[in-house]
């Protein structure tokens, strides 16, 4: 990391100095999933609104929960970020961990909003603008959920959590919005290399060439200046005044576990509080992870969202 370092620091200036990489250049692309099918899972809501960003409707799922929760309470929201081919299909099994979890008091109870990132979008706005995923869902998801929900419209109520392509998510736009969240969680996140030459990229040639060129412009120098390393970077003062609460998971049979680890020190070395685990057994799957975490999971979002232990048993 010794020449590392130096290098990451000069690309997080530069990321800074062009606006984070965040400004939308072209007109979005309103052909796009930006709504997708209702998933009609039990206990969720589907939603949708006009989009002012992007000029057309755009959708979200919202698990709520029911069982002993007044009917006037304020709840804090969880924003689950999805994997690399849209999140549709993990809504079911995702939600059913969730409504277990709380009705059983092993999780707090929580809004658990599945946001529609888009397939291969990498949760960042497109160089070219026509995927303006990041402004979508910071300027226009996240209010609108705080209107249609009695939530806990404030920083110190939302989480910000996502697996595989989503815990990259979760990490870079985490961190450069700091001031939305209390808590992030990075589960198995990846691509975490800045050549973007891991293993599954090495495995998956053709989704590295489509995300590069319709997220990045075929410019790698855009990927570099959009990644989790480089909000890392830049944010690290912020997080380490506000201490942000931050866990960083990964199986130990998961491929991405080396760029994962390499990730989880270079925090360390800028003074990132964090937590970091490494299951045992647990390859690239979204709920083995999270119940491989056992009483860690509830105890996470307890804390970040600053509220008591759990009850015993």
């Amino acid at each position: 990391m010794g020449v590392l370092a130096p290098l990451l620091g000069f690309i997080a200036f530069i990321a800074l100095a062009l606006g984070g990489a965040s400004s939308v250049a072209g007109m979005p692309d309103r052909s796009l999933p930006w709504q997708t099918a209702d998933a009609r899972v039990p206990g969720v809501e589907y939603r949708t609104f006009d989009s002012k960003v992007v000029g057309a409707r755009v959708s979200y799922h919202a698990y709520v929960p029911r069982a002993g929760v007044r009917a006037d309470a304020r709840l804090p929201v969880l924003y689950w970020l999805h994997g690399t081919e849209g999140g549709i299909a993990g809504i079911r099994p995702l939600a059913g961990f969730f409504d277990e979890g709380m009705r059983a008091g092993r999780l707090p109870a929580m809004i658990v909003v599945f946001v529609n990132g888009l397939p291969r979008r990498l949760w960042a706005d497109s160089k070219d603008g026509a995927s303006p995923v990041e402004t979508v869902f910071v300027t226009e998801v996240i209010p609108h959920v705080d209107r249609s929900f009695r939530t806990i419209a404030a920083r110190e109520g939302r989480i910000l959590e996502g697996f595989s392509m989503g815990g990259y998510g979760a990490a870079r736009l985490g961190f450069r919005h700091a001031h939305l969240f209390a808590g992030v969680s990075i589960l198995a996140g990846g691509p975490l290399d800045l050549d973007f030459r891991g293993p599954r990229a090495q495995r998956a040639p053709q989704l590295r060439e489509q995300l590069l060129r319709e997220v990045c412009g075929n410019d790698i120098e855009y990927f570099k200046a959009i990644s989790p390393w480089m909000a890392a970077e830049a944010a690290a003062p912020a997080l380490r005044a506000n201490r942000m609460v931050i866990r960083q998971a990964i199986g130990m049979r998961d491929d991405t576990r080396d760029l994962n680890r390499l990730f989880h020190e270079r925090m360390t070395q800028l003074g990132i509080q964090h937590d970091y685990a490494e299951m045992p057994g647990v390859a690239h799957d979204t709920r083995a992870l999270l119940e491989s975490l056992g009483s860690a999971n509830g105890a996470f979002y307890r804390r970040a969202l600053a509220l008591p232990s759990s009850r015993p048993g």
